[in-house]
């Protein structure tokens, strides 16, 4: 009988999950000033991590409506994890990089170092070439993305009248400022990028079963995460070949010189081979486009909690269940753009699109976010030993409706934010970008997705062009459907269908 090396992995992996797992969460001697949600003992501990996989917001609810801001921990399959509260995030804001770390956080359970690359964790070098980039040519780049978001509508949307095509849309756009044309509008590219998370999270979980001495091992027989770098690397070796020539040639600049997220990282000048800067557009196409399937992800190590494909699928549902709304959303996208066109500008006037947006993030984000690998043995401010090595996370799910903060919190009520603006309150805080203490869909502190803003501008151009072009409708749902949640990670039912009719005006 012919058994394939994933049959053979899989079989390895039973054999050791139960022994590994129950064996990590039995040594936590160290936390056990801190208290558990669940069962505690050496075989309950690891019965209560398979209830946390179905029922994370039930459990981080009780544990939440117990010690409330007094840090408590919940079982993994992989490990305990501290949950902190509203008034710890300052103490994540405040601290270095060598005291609660994302980026080991997001290494240790992604895999970064065995599946990607040891480079990407330890010169992250491309997380400030987004921050910078990205948000100072914002405005150079937006005709490109509005071009591509309409002509992937028009291509698209009269094909096919089912959401899926909402995570090829958002790649399409992404990847117009990430590699430009045309490879951006090619299906093979596409295909590979809205895969790869898909690739990550299934190697991750496998690699996260077997104990740490066994994963290097492990990793090099794993084949979905390598296939996609190869496939990444044929696509992209003739486009970085030709601009380090034009560069050999031309200087530094030339006529027509790419302004795009690759040109970026090779004007960095700190890697210069194919496969180096291909795995550098592969975690930011990664980061910046995909929700996250089975495995938490600190977004590697770009912090992002809720995913652009993700969070339009969400509001689209919305769209379709509140039709309520629509009228006011539609007056506001009509005299915008009337006056000022589709332009960045105008997307900034569109307070009730942002709010919209920014609700379906408040409601249907992360059930726990924010994670911090602790570095060394610290204290919080409100005296709580921290030892090394502890993995941290915050309850987004239940802060973003904590009803001391936000009125009727359970309620998408969609112009909250507007009218918050409105008041004159604190306008800034209010939008969907805004990172703050009571709404942190983009992460908290100064890893907060430095994307975010690319993020929303796709978001609003796609919602504004949706209510200009289009009425929607579900195929057979009258009322919302309930998201999906599996771990950490709370997912629109991709079952749903929705339509989609051209709009008579």
């Amino acid at each position: 009988m012919d058994i394939s090396p994933t049959k053979h992995i899989f079989a390895a992996t039973i054999c050791v999950t139960v022994p590994a797992v129950a064996l990590k969460l039995w040594k936590s001697s160290n936390l056990d000033h801190i208290p558990s949600v669940g069962y505690s003992s050496w075989l309950g501990s690891y019965i209560s991590a398979f209830k946390y996989v179905g029922n994370a917001v039930q459990i981080l609810q009780e544990g939440y409506a117990k010690y409330k801001e007094t840090p408590f921990k919940v079982p993994t399959l992989n490990r305990w994890i501290v949950i902190i509260g509203r008034r710890h995030l300052e103490d994540i804001k405040k601290s270095t990089d060598d005291e609660l770390s994302l980026i080991e956080a997001a290494n240790e359970v992604a895999k970064v170092d065995h599946l990607i690359g040891r480079e990407i964790s330890s010169n992250p070098y491309h997380s400030s070439v987004a921050r910078i980039h990205l948000t100072r040519n914002i405005g150079l780049y937006y005709p490109d993305i509005k071009d591509e978001l309409h002509t992937a509508f028009e291509e698209l949307l009269d094909l096919k009248d089912n959401v899926e095509i909402v995570r090829e849309i958002v790649c399409r756009a992404s990847n117009r400022v990430f590699v430009g044309l045309p490879l951006c509008r090619d299906p093979d590219w596409i295909d590979l990028n809205s895969q790869f998370a898909v690739d990550v999270a299934t190697d991750a979980n496998i690699l996260n079963m077997f104990p740490k001495l066994l994963v290097p091992f492990v990793s090099k027989i794993l084949p979905n995460t390598a296939a996609g770098i190869e496939r990444a690397i044929k696509h992209l070796d003739p486009i970085i070949k030709d601009r380090l020539r034009r560069m050999r040639d031309h200087g530094d600049e030339w006529s027509d010189k790419p302004n795009d997220i690759l040109q970026w990282l090779i004007d960095e000048k700190q890697e210069s081979t194919t496969r180096q800067l291909t795995l550098r557009v592969l975690t930011i196409n990664f980061a910046s486009i995909h929700s996250t399937t089975n495995v938490r992800f600190g977004s590697l190590p770009l912090e992002r909690n809720v995913m652009s494909w993700q969070t339009f699928t969400q509001a689209l549902y919305n769209l379709a269940a509140y039709s309520q709304y629509v009228g006011p959303l539609r007056e506001e996208v009509d005299a915008v753009i009337r006056e000022h066109g589709w332009t960045k500008e105008a997307l900034a006037l569109m307070h009730r699109v942002d709010s919209f947006l920014a609700e379906t993030q408040r409601l249907e984000g992360l059930s726990a976010s924010v994670q911090r690998k602790a570095m060394k043995d610290l204290t919080l401010s409100d005296g709580t030993f921290i030892p090394k090595g502890t993995h941290l996370s915050v309850p987004t799910y239940l802060m973003h409706r904590d009803s001391t903060v936000y009125e009727n919190p359970d309620a998408f009520d969609p112009f909250r934010f507007s009218q918050l603006r409105a008041e004159g309150n604190e306008s800034g805080r209010h939008q969907m970008v805004a990172v703050n203490q009571d709404y942190f869909p983009f992460g908290y502190g100064k890893h907060a997705c430095p994307g975010r803003f690319l993020a929303a501008n796709e978001l609003k151009t796609m919602l504004a062009y949706i209510l200009t072009m289009y009425d929607v409708k579900f195929e057979d749902k009258v009322s919302r459907p309930a998201s999906i949640h599996w771990d950490l990670n709370v997912i629109a039912d991709p079952t749903v269908r929705v339509m989609f009719r051209k709009r008579v005006i």
